[in-house]
């Protein structure tokens, strides 16, 4: 079992930053793939980022390439998301999740990740 915690959300406007955070708790967080989704209103859940459990391989969504970057800090039980350059369709409530392992990990489909956090919202006006 893993809780999850993103912290970092709040209102930007076009062209700013933002980074998220995703602080981990309970069973050791270095085994778990970790990724980043978003949900903006009205539209359904969609995958933005991913990193393997060493952090030395990463997956970006077409809108998020060149623009966010996910890292993660195992000693930290920590994974982020640095978002540059935000544009208003980037409005959405942003959700981290993990991936225990153990069968072929499709890191863009939700139903992959077996722990949730709440979400925090990102807001960026034009």
């Amino acid at each position: 079992q893993v809780q999850l915690v993103e912290s970092g959300g709040g209102l930007v406007q076009a062209g700013g930053s933002l980074r998220l955070s995703c602080a981990a708790s309970g069973r050791t967080f270095s085994v778990y793939n970790m990724g980043w989704f978003r949900q903006a209103p009205g539209k359904e859940r969609e995958f933005v980022a991913a990193i393997n459990w060493s952090g030395g391989t990463t997956y970006y969504a077409d809108s998020a390439k060149g623009r966010f970057t996910i890292s993660r800090d195992n000693a930290k039980n920590t994974v982020y998301l640095q978002m540059n350059s935000l544009k208003p369709e980037d409005t959405a409530v942003y959700y981290c999740a993990a991936y225990s392992g153990g069968r072929a990990w499709f890191f863009n489909r939700q139903k992959e990740y077996d722990y949730w956090g709440q979400g925090t919202q990102v807001t960026v006006s034009s």
